[in-house]
């Protein structure tokens, strides 16, 4: 079973930038799709992102086009997501996620996914 771990959450103004990390064990990373996922407090858990094992294919969630950026470096077996112009409604804890299948598209079902970060937590103050 695959282990995520993300990093680089905290509080950030409006307006500002993060830039979260998702480190993954295993030397099989490069083949697999990877997603964004957040949970905000009293709410179902929503896609936000989601890169192609190869990097050349993304998807985004409509409430984050033009402000993220999802990427990976294979060689580094992580994922990143760049995070800018961030909005109050931002706030949430934000997980990555490992496609369960390998070679495939991106996925912005949950259900697509199998493995999980422990999560990080984003807070945009107002």
């Amino acid at each position: 079973q695959v282990q995520l771990v993300e990093s680089g959450g905290g509080l950030v103004q409006a307006g500002g930038s993060l830039r979260l990390s998702c480190a993954a064990s295993g030397r099989t990373f490069s083949r697999y799709a990877m997603g964004w996922f957040r949970q905000a407090p009293g709410k179902e858990r929503d896609f936000v992102a989601a890169i192609n094992w190869s990097g050349d294919s993304t998807s985004y969630a409509d409430s984050v086009k033009g402000r993220f950026t999802i990427s990976r470096e294979n060689a580094k077996n992580t994922v990143y997501l760049q995070m800018n112009s961030l909005r109050p409604e931002d706030t949430a804890v934000y997980y990555c996620a490992r496609d369960r299948a390998p070679w495939t598209g991106v996925h912005t079902s949950q259900n697509a996914y199998d493995g999980w970060g422990q999560g990080t937590q984003v807070t945009v103050s107002s």
